[in-house]
This record gives structure tokens, sequence and C-alpha cells, in this order.
């Protein structure tokens, strides 16, 4: 057997070894190092509202103390995957897939098993959304139930998690066809032509509460946020009995709600009306009372807008709001009594934001471009709310969500 030794060492030999040992320490550096945490990007494969330039979903590793988005990687090739959210647990990735063309016209919910070290997505099932189109999913406390709003099938569905990750056949579905809201939005912007979505019911967005005793949905078309008391043994959904809807002036077109980090405080944004209307929330009942509202466009704006994402900072203290169209963040102070105040608006530097999120550490925001192809993103400056453009372009075909894993 020959053995070598480092007298008889070439010094082409001591730099092949060396580089391959940088570079296996520099991989392994970077799969450990602090200050990085791994995100997923959903991103459409089918046109709606834009291009089709994604693939499924992506993984990038993020910078925590820049916010670097790189190393960006495939890592599921999945229809449409437009909405994304990970098991409390951190071992798995559930993703809706917003089409009609699974199991006899209806959209789909795929189940990932996610590699804690490389991030990499293994598949474990996709079941039937119950619905066409399904547009928006959440997770009960606990991490037995999938909430899913199909928002072209007008319905929306509870899917069992499984030991494993599985997602199981829906056990509860409900479909309202009750009437529609006007075309016009009562409260539009002037000039407004924003007149999508009152064609047919149209389920937005699903979520419980902090409490996990009540499950929120909104209707687009139906101008209305219902309120389900949830039995999370069973995984049924049952309308309050009192006040089972809350309404919204018609034609308005709640799209996605955001709870305060105080439980009692929610926000719910309307797509075709620009407006942000805050209510106080009662967790023992789930009774919504209005008690403000507010545009997310600057005073004198007219004509056409498409609101499409709404999130609270972390420390409860400032509201963001993505706007198509007039391709802003809307930055909003909340007060001591819950109330916004408009600070201004920041420009994504990029087309028609889908989608805008808020990292953990309550940093830095980030703007899905669906029609731009790319991500932005922009420090948060944690006194005041306002927002500076880190200079930082991340390229990727039509996102429509970014979702972190911590």
């Amino acid at each position: 057997m020959k053995v070598t030794t480092l007298k008889n060492w070439s010094r082409r030999d001591f730099i092949k070894t060396t580089s391959a040992l940088a570079v296996a320490h520099s991989a392994l550096a970077s799969a450990q190092k602090p200050g990085k945490q791994h995100v997923y990007a959903g991103t459409y494969t089918t046109a709606v509202d834009g291009g089709a330039n994604g693939e499924g979903i992506y993984l990038f590793q993020m910078d925590t103390h820049c916010g670097e988005l790189s190393n960006r990687r495939l890592v599921a090739k999945t229809p449409s995957p437009s909405w994304i959210v990970i098991h409390p647990s951190k071992k798995y990735l559930y993703a809706i897939n917003e089409v009609n063309t699974f199991s006899g016209g209806t959209g789909s919910v795929s189940a990932f098993a996610i590699d804690p070290s490389s991030g990499d997505l293994t598949a474990l099932n996709t079941v039937s959304s119950e619905g066409a189109g399904p547009a928006h999913m959440s997770l009960d406390a606990e991490g037995r139930y999938a909430f899913v709003a199909n928002y072209v099938g007008g319905c929306i569905a509870v899917l069992p998690i499984l030991a494993g990750g599985l997602l199981a056949p829906a056990v509860d579905l409900h479909r309202d066809s009750l009437s529609l809201g006007a075309k016009h939005a009562t409260d539009a912007p002037i000039g407004s032509f924003a007149i999508s979505g009152h064609d047919a019911p149209h389920a937005h967005m699903i979520s419980p509460d902090a409490k996990n005793k009540f499950v929120l949905a909104t209707d687009l078309a139906q101008d209305r946020i219902y309120v389900y008391r949830f039995d999370s043994t069973i995984g049924k959904l049952t309308a309050t009995e009192k006040i089972p809807f809350t309404s919204l002036p018609s034609g308005d077109g709640p799209r996605h709600f955001a709870f305060h980090p105080n439980g009692h405080w929610l926000y719910s944004l309307q797509e075709e009306a620009s407006t942000i209307v805050f209510f106080h929330y009662n967790p023992e009942n789930g009774e919504m009372t209005g008690v403000q509202t507010i545009s997310t466009l600057p005073s004198g704006f007219a004509g056409t807008n498409f609101t499409s994402e709404i999130v609270v900072s972390p420390d409860g203290k400032f509201l963001y709001n993505a706007n198509r169209l007039h391709d802003t963040i809307s930055i909003f102070a909340i007060g001591a009594n819950g109330r916004l105040t408009l600070l201004g608006e920041t420009s994504t530097l990029g087309d028609y934001p889908r989608h805008c999120t808020i990292d953990p550490s309550g940093n830095f925001l980030y703007a899905c471009n669906q029609k731009s192809d790319n991500i932005t993103s922009f420090r948060i400056h944690r006194e005041t709310g306002l927002l500076t453009f880190t200079g930082q372009y991340t390229a990727v075909g039509s996102p429509a969500i970014l979702t972190f894993t911590a």
C-alpha cells in the first residue's frame, strides 16, 4: 500500500487538497452559519393576472444582517404554488396549486417534507382543494388542519394533516352563494375601473384567530368576512350563531386581513376600494366592530388600483400593504387605540406587487413583483416604520409569495 507523506507532496497536490478542504468547509459553514435562514418563494407556472415564468417553489438563503436573498434553487416543480405555509414543527411545507385541472376541475394542495439542513423538499402527496383556483391557505395553531380558500370555486375547505405530514381529503366544506356586491366599489377612488370580482362568490382568505377558537374567511364578491367556530377535535367549522358574518361596503371587495399581535385588533384590506377597515375583534365570541376606514392611496389619487397584501410588523407598531398598478407599499403607524395614520408610501421598484411580507426579525420587508419577475427588499426603520431600498433585486419568474422557515 502506498503511503503519501508531506515530504512527497508537490505544490500542486497541496493546493488541490487545501482548495478541496476549503470548498467543503465553506459549504458546511454556509449550511450552518449563524445569520442565515431558508426562505421559500412560490411562483406562477400558469398565467394569473400576469406572466407564467415560474417553475414551482424556489429556495433562497437569506442573510439576516443585510436582507440579501441568494443561492436560488428550484426545489419543487409543482403547478402555480401561489401560497405556501410552513408547519409549526418546521418539518413540512404546504402549497396550494392555483389551478382548475385537478380531479374533476378543482385546484389542489401539495405537501412536502423539509430537509432541515439543505432546505430541500420531498413531495409527500397532493389532494383536492375541493374548489377551483385556490388563492389562500393557513394552518391551525396545532398543525392538525389546513384551511383553504378557493377563489374560483367560491368555497372553503378543511383538510386534516396526518402523521408524517400527509394531507387527507377534506372533512368540511362550506359554499355560500348569497347576494353579491355591486360591480363598482362604494369607496373606490375617482376614475377607478377596479370592477373585476363581483360576478360570483370568491373566497379569498381563510385563517384562524390567535386562540384557535374561530376561523375567519373573506368573500370578495359578497363583501363579507365570515366567522366560524372551530372544533379542533374533528376539524369542523360552524357559523357563529349571533353574527355569522360582517359586511363591508358593497363592491369594496375584502381580500386579506391581518391581526394585530394583541389579538383584539383586526385590519381588513379591500381589493377594489383600496381601503383598510380597522375592527375591534372579540376573541371570546368572534364578533367584529368597525372603527375606522382609511385609504391605502395618497390624498388626491385618481385612477385604478388593486390592493394585494396586508401585514403588521412583529412589534405591532406599524402596518404595511401592497398596491398593484400604483406599485407601492403604503406605510401606516398604529396608534395606542389601534387606529391607523398614513405615513406615506414607497415604490416597490417593480411591477404588480402580488405579495409583501416582513422577515421574522422585523428588520426587512420584501415585495414580490409578479409582472417584473423579481423580489425587492427594504430595510424597515424600527422607530419610524419607514422603508429604505436595500439595493437588492432578486430575480425569480412570476413571484406570488415569500415564506420564511423561522
